[in-house]
């Protein structure tokens, strides 16, 4: 392993079968790791310059308050105008948008979770509580959720929000507002719905899937939903997630690219072969690539998957979700996760 993919190595000794777990603590498992991996990476969000995670934060083995200023920050070329109070889910963040160097989760603390992942723990929380999922529920604490004044203190919404609040604004149904978008962005929540309803629940792939249609209706975001879902599926019965991995996503990564990108480091497979950057024909395969490679060591992956820079946030949802389905995470991960009492004591 190089050594900037990981500044504290995990021992490679025999994991503990996820089939011993239950169905809801295994989905709490895949949930932490998914807010510990966007977590660890906030504060390099967007980083798309590796040398300067580097200078910044050195090998990233904990978790960290975002910089005062982004080097690769493009929010200064990003607008967005409501059209009305409907649409107005910028608030008082909306001042920082069009300024150059603004990091995107400024007012972040460390181990606090970018807004997909808080979205995602609402979720959790209200099918939890609920103990089934309804859409037009969970559109309505979406939509209140995004419009509340300091809700969620984050700068950065990504562009599915707005598209869909362009929509709500312009007076369509919230059930229709949705819009064909392409960013691995749309598969943050899947995780939540796992840990909610459990990995084996019979009705698992269908919620999932309107679930992600209600903002991300294209077809390949909507097939990396359900190609999750069957790896975690098959992990919580007791399959190797390398096998499974290879066996669900013959579409997204291969046995033979597998065995060519593990000779370099994994800043070089993400960041050289495929795109660091949000868009799901290169994000998805990078983020089964992490997994597979980590697999049994879920610190390192998403340590590696946060060194690697661009979205790795949202990628690292997916890398930490499957990751943690092959291990525990370590405790310091969990004790400093701002979000993890409402996982574990919900």
């Amino acid at each position: 392993m190089n050594p900037v993919e990981s500044a504290t190595p995990e021992p490679t000794a025999a994991v503990p079968a996820a089939a011993d777990l239950s169905p809801q603590a295994f989905g709490r498992q895949v949930f932490l790791g998914a807010l510990a991996a966007d977590a660890i990476a906030m504060p390099v969000h967007w980083y798309y310059n590796q040398s300067a995670i580097e200078r910044d934060f050195g090998l990233i083995d904990r978790y960290h308050a975002p910089k005062p200023q982004h080097p690769d920050s493009i929010l200064w070329r990003s607008e967005y105008r409501p059209l009305n109070e409907r649409g107005d889910i910028l608030r008082e963040q909306a001042q920082y948008w069009g300024q150059r160097g603004v990091h995107y989760h400024q007012f972040l603390k460390a181990g606090e979770n970018t807004l997909n992942a808080q979205l995602a723990v609402e979720l959790f929380e209200q099918v939890r509580r609920a103990g089934h999922y309804d859409a037009e529920r969970w559109l309505d604490t979406y939509i209140e959720f995004m419009l509340t004044p300091g809700r969620h203190r984050d700068t950065y919404v990504e562009e599915y929000h707005r598209h869909f609040f362009t929509n709500y604004a312009s007076g369509r149904k919230p059930i229709n507002c949705g819009v064909r978008d392409i960013h691995i962005g749309g598969l943050v929540q899947v995780p939540a719905l796992v840990a909610a309803l459990g990995p084996r629940h019979p009705e698992l792939r269908e919620i999932v899937q309107a679930h992600v249609a209600l903002t991300h209706k294209d077809g390949d975001v909507l097939a990396a939903a359900d190609v999750v879902v069957r790896i975690l599926a098959a992990v919580s019965r007791g399959s190797d997630l390398r096998e499974t991995i290879l066996d669900e996503a013959p579409a997204w990564i291969s046995a033979a690219k597998v065995r060519k990108w593990e000779t370099v480091p994994d800043r070089i497979v993400i960041g050289g072969i495929l795109s660091p950057a949000c868009y799901i024909p290169d994000a998805f395969p990078a983020a089964l690539y992490l997994a597979y490679r980590h697999a049994g060591r879920p610190a390192d992956g998403i340590c590696s998957n946060a060194q690697c820079g661009g979205d790795s946030c949202h990628r690292g949802s997916v890398v930490g979700s499957l990751l943690a389905a092959t291990a525990p995470l370590p405790e310091r991960l969990i004790a400093d996760l701002a979000n993890a009492e409402r996982i574990v004591t919900d």
